[in-house]
């Protein structure tokens, strides 16, 4: 088979409907966090510091049984981008850059703890990072950095 023909055939396999895409479009907005977070505890928070943990959900898993590197991108932006309010930033802004070195990985029912620290926040730009560890041995499963625009809203 040719090489681009195959590409093409695994990434439309990979979008074969597990539920309809009717039910998937009639999902609720904000769907996507709520999917992330469900479980996520809030441990500590300070200036410029969010600590929380959770229990790997099955839902949150790849194919090969482990955190899926989609979802700890996505817990790398969020609790990333709650860190800037511990600051007093009036708005979490958009996402300009992340980046994440997967270093080891997580299991179904595996406590881990997400630790999020404002590296700068300044008028209109803020740096974070973003750490994942397994809770019972502090090991890292992964280090992210995420660099957001967090100026205001203009009215114009």
């Amino acid at each position: 088979m040719d090489p681009l023909e195959k590409v093409k055939k695994a990434l439309e396999a990979a979008g074969e409907e597990i539920v309809s895409t009717a039910t998937l479009d009639s999902l609720p907005p904000r769907f996507y966090d709520a999917f992330i977070l469900k479980g996520l505890r809030i441990d500590a928070i300070e200036h410029g510091r969010v600590l929380c943990s959770m229990t790997v959900p099955p839902r949150l898993l790849n194919t090969g049984n482990f955190l899926h590197g989609g979802a700890t991108a996505s817990l790398v932006d969020i609790v990333g981008s709650a860190a800037f309010y511990s600051v007093g930033a009036v708005a979490s802004g958009v996402s300009l850059e992340i980046s994440i070195s997967y270093l080891d990985s997580a299991f179904v029912n595996e406590e881990i703890e997400i630790e999020a620290k404002v590296l700068r926040a300044g008028k209109a730009v803020g740096v974070s990072t973003v750490e994942l560890r397994k809770k019972k041995t502090g090991k890292l499963i992964a280090q992210g950095r995420h660099t957001k625009y967090l100026a205001a809203n203009s009215k114009l």
